[in-house]
């Protein structure tokens, strides 16, 4: 069998930033978190980049926006209008002007517009970021969570075939250079399946990027890390991937606030693809986790390997009948907007009724109350955005 020969890729260093956030009420407000950005960018490079040569420098979810959408259980709409960006835009920009200076990658995410796709829908949105300062890859989180507001490609999946098609790659896309080796992108909810990285990992992936989870999944073990961290040696170790796993710092909810809150609790991680842990941080306040990435070695390991290379093995024909039979509806906001946390609760518990009666989930013996959104406001009147906004008048006379 030829092979095509190829420059191999020198070893090098990935980096994961873990930030102070301050959520934003308008688009202006991300400059802050930009200025935050920038300045941990400078420190990282100054202390890591004399050990080896960083051509990796990865950002947490939420470093540019924090997360007002979810906090304050905004209308979508409003939020697609007001808060996010596009991509590329001037977000971007900034960002590649210090890809550009220090000659690396950036790999970051944010909530963003794709008005290609569909106007007033935001999308929470993975970009990387090129040495010559060009957005050379852009993906979707196709998995949100319960309170997340954001569209995914198979909410408005119609739409999005029609576009982009109904191969592997149009959901799960991987960027490959001749720099770095092959790079994919997920985003914190979409971890929580096995799929997603394998899917990355069958259209080439050797790197993959999943930034941020929030606690209790953080902090469900000791010494560290706690499911999120299980999850990503298992996704490195099954699939034969490097992780970097960023988790965003201290959130400041509202700048009103006096101290800022840990809603993910740090833990930020790189694994190899063995599944060996190679840089931790228990902090997530402005912190940094570094290692070594060695593409070369890892595609040794897959090609001249026999056993540990799991997804050589894979009986493709035997797992093809576990996802024929739909489970959460699809094209769910092609004609309305994503709903708020209230009623799509109720989308989420009629999927686990679809499971009892297919006999997957077995009910317990019991039927109790189960989880529900209860807004943190006290005044009905404080749950809507015109009056929750003014948490940040006089913010820009405080910069």
């Amino acid at each position: 069998m030829g092979k095509e020969r190829r420059k191999p890729i020198a070893p090098y260093m990935a980096v994961g930033l873990s930030t102070v956030v301050y959520g934003i009420s308008k688009r202006a407000d991300i400059k802050r978190n930009l200025a935050t950005i920038e300045d941990a960018i400078h420190g990282a490079m100054s202390v890591v980049g004399i050990n080896m040569p960083v051509k990796i420098i990865a950002l947490s979810e939420g470093a540019m926006t924090g997360f007002t959408d979810e906090c304050f259980d905004m209308p979508h709409s409003v939020a697609a209008r007001d808060l996010f960006i596009e991509v590329p835009g001037e977000e971007t920009d900034f960002l590649g002007r210090l890809a550009k200076h220090y000659e690396t990658f950036i790999i970051g995410q944010s909530k963003a517009r794709w008005p290609e796709v569909i106007k007033d829908r935001f999308f929470n949105t993975m970009f990387i970021i090129d040495p010559k300062g060009k957005v050379v890859h852009k993906a979707a989180k196709n998995m949100i969570w319960c309170r997340e507001h954001s569209c995914t490609p198979h909410d408005v999946y119609d739409l999005w075939i029609e576009k982009f098609g109904e191969t592997l790659e149009a959901f799960y896309p991987v960027l490959k250079t001749e720099d770095i080796g092959s790079i994919g992108t997920i985003c914190c909810s979409d971890g929580e399946y096995p799929e997603a990285v394998r899917a990355l990992a069958f259209n080439g992936a050797e790197v993959v990027y999943r930034p941020s989870e929030a606690v209790p999944m953080t902090t469900s073990s000791y010494p560290g890390g706690g499911g999120w961290m299980i999850q990503n040696r298992g996704h490195a170790q099954f699939n034969s991937v490097y992780m970097i796993c960023p988790n965003v710092g201290p959130v400041y909810i509202h700048p009103g606030m006096k101290h800022p809150f840990d809603i993910s609790g740090g833990n930020s991680h790189i694994v190899d693809y063995l599944g060996n842990v190679i840089s931790y941080s228990a902090s997530g306040y402005n912190s940094v986790v570094a290692a070594i990435i060695d593409i070369e070695a890892l595609r040794n390991f897959r090609t001249m390997n026999l056993n540990s290379n799991w997804i050589k093995d894979m009986r493709m024909e035997l797992f093809r009948k576990m996802y024929e039979k739909p489970l959460h509806p699809k094209n769910l906001w092609i004609d309305k907007e994503p709903m708020g946390n209230e009623e799509v609760d109720k989308v989420y518990r009629g999927n686990i009724e679809k499971l009892i009666e297919r006999g997957t989930y077995t009910p317990p013996a019991n039927d109790f109350e189960g989880c529900k959104y209860i807004p943190a406001a006290l005044d009905p009147a404080d749950e809507e955005w015109e009056n929750v906004k003014h948490l940040w008048d006089g913010w820009e006379d405080e910069e």
